[in-house]
């Protein structure tokens, strides 16, 4: 018989959630994970199967309800697109469908998050 988890899912996400949010995905280790989280490697690759598994379980918890108001998802949003879309179809699908549900304004709406990560004397020069 199975053990019980000994550990509050929601926690972990919130948890690897800043982590990727931080660090982006490819430069994100399992080793930042399990310290963040405080689960064994173990634990980790049993629950979620991976860094990839517990990255979108991470995005399916915050693309929900009025996401697009986060900058911390709109952050890991961005990360998932630059990362992950193009050679993971199914995080490409769920932003995809993310941002179709969002409408029209979902580009300006990523773009003035990205320019938000530009350093003021960037966004000054002609």
């Amino acid at each position: 018989m199975a053990r019980p988890r000994t550990f509050d899912e929601d926690v972990v996400i919130a948890r690897a959630a800043e982590v990727f949010g931080r660090l982006g995905y490819n430069a994100c280790s399992v080793d930042d994970l399990v310290e963040a989280t405080a689960l064994q490697r173990g634990s980790l690759y049993k629950a979620f199967g991976s860094k990839r598994g517990l990255f979108e379980k991470v995005l399916n918890r915050v693309l929900v309800g009025e996401w697009y108001r986060e900058p911390a998802v709109l952050d890991l949003l961005i990360t998932a697109l630059r990362e992950l879309a193009q050679t993971d179809l199914q995080i490409a699908a769920l932003c995809r469908d993310v941002l179709h549900a969002y409408g029209e304004g979902a580009a300006e709406l990523l773009g003035s998050r990205l320019l938000d990560h530009l350093p003021a004397h960037e966004l000054n020069k002609e």
